[in-house]
């Protein structure tokens, strides 16, 4: 027993097996071979390494926008002038990633508490048992209002009549604002910063500097009529009733070279909006909220609604980081040599089942045994010692 366990340890550390290998001369199989390594080798090369970087490490970035906006706008509804500066059409005006600029409104001033007729087409009436209270959503008082045939309601009175769009907007002015955005990214992985205010920007620049996809691109501060156009939108149509637009800042950078080349790159997608360009399926289109402006008037307390329309606008950030690192690095370069086998496995199965000497290349590729006539070594041995004890005597009677 100890014998056999030594012999096995002996074996396990001082011997090498390798496979036993059949070279076969055959034209068509040889070539199959050939063209799935070289594609194999095409895919590792040209996929893995050179289009997915296969060799390099990633990482994405935390990161913070600020915004602010600046422009002055005009209007001049029923003889009443107003301007309107940032603190008047931005909401929120904190300076946040996402915002909206106001591009037109339904005004509604002095309101106040009180009970007054529904307009007309909303809850029309001819009796009282018309206007059964709460079973719409105004809070009726029951009483059906002869002069207007609608229900009375407990509301903001007047009631807010929006069913007619200012049309052109009353801020078209609003294309011409300006947006200065400033973004820092930290890729954790690699431990670097970085901020879109890049190398040759400073305050003189930016002074002067407006964002053009190609005679400006790393200038900070946009037009919004350039924005929206740039986003395939129109301008005055998105202003009417409103939409959506993002703006992407795409930071992709290769950390194998200086990070002065890490750079961000601006993208603008129309999300919604332009109703007769692009929505012109959708059941509910443009982009609109209501806020109130409260005072006190007599004592009493009253408000200014605004239904305001308006572009919102996300600012996105996107990024990835790429670096050099050996373990992807030589992970590739094993998962490509495993799939290198798969030229053995296909030709494998050419041999042994598709050519016509198949037969043959199975005899040759794998060699058979019989447990049945497999014989003990001792015995084996024994009947070999008895045949030559046999011939020896055959050969003394013969002498």
């Amino acid at each position: 027993m100890k014998n056999q366990i030594t012999s096995a340890l002996s074996d396990f550390f001082f011997e090498y097996e390798t496979p036993r290998q059949v070279l076969v001369r055959n034209r068509r199989v040889g070539v199959v071979c050939r063209l799935i390594q070289l594609g194999v080798l095409v895919y590792i090369i040209g996929w893995v390494f050179i289009y997915e970087k296969g060799y390099q490490s990633t990482d994405t970035a935390v990161s913070s926008v600020l915004t602010k906006m600046k422009g002055v706008g005009y209007t001049n509804v029923s003889g009443i002038e107003t301007v309107w500066d940032v603190a008047d059409y931005v909401f929120p005006p904190q300076g946040d990633s996402s915002f909206v600029v106001m591009t037109n409104y339904i005004i509604t001033e002095g309101q106040k508490m009180g009970k007054c007729p529904e307009l007309k087409g909303m809850h029309d009436c001819t009796s009282n048992a018309d206007c059964v209270g709460g079973s719409f959503k105004r809070q009726m008082t029951g009483v059906c209002v002869n002069k207007t045939q609608t229900c009375e309601v407990l509301a903001w009175c007047p009631i807010e009549d929006d069913h007619t769009i200012p049309n052109p907007p009353l801020l078209i002015s609003a294309e011409n604002y300006t947006l200065f955005i400033k973004n820092s990214v930290t890729f954790p992985l690699f431990g670097v910063t970085r901020s879109n205010l890049v190398e040759g920007i400073d305050s003189n620049y930016i002074g002067k500097c407006l964002f053009h996809p190609k005679k400006e691109p790393l200038c900070p501060i946009f037009k919004l009529g350039d924005i929206v156009k740039l986003s395939g939108f129109s301008f005055e149509k998105l202003a009417q009733e409103g939409g959506a637009i993002g703006i992407v800042v795409d930071w992709t950078c290769n950390f194998d070279v200086d990070v002065k080349h890490c750079k961000p790159e601006y993208n603008f997608h129309g999300l919604y909006g332009n109703p007769s360009e692009t929505d012109s399926a959708s059941a509910s289109v443009g982009y609109n909220f209501r806020y109130a402006k409260h005072y006190m008037e007599d004592k009493i307390p009253k408000r200014t609604l605004l239904k305001v329309f308006g572009i919102r606008f996300d600012v996105i950030v996107k990024s990835l980081a790429r670096k050099f690192d050996i373990i992807p690095t030589l992970t590739a370069i094993g998962s490509g040599v495993g799939i290198f086998g798969v030229a053995t496995v296909v030709c494998d199965l050419v041999l042994l089942y598709l050519l016509p000497k198949r037969e043959f290349y199975k005899n040759m590729k794998f060699k058979y045994t019989d447990t049945q006539t497999q014989q003990d070594p001792d015995s084996e041995a024994g009947s070999t010692e008895a045949e030559v004890s046999e011939m020896r005597i055959i050969d003394c009677r013969e002498k």
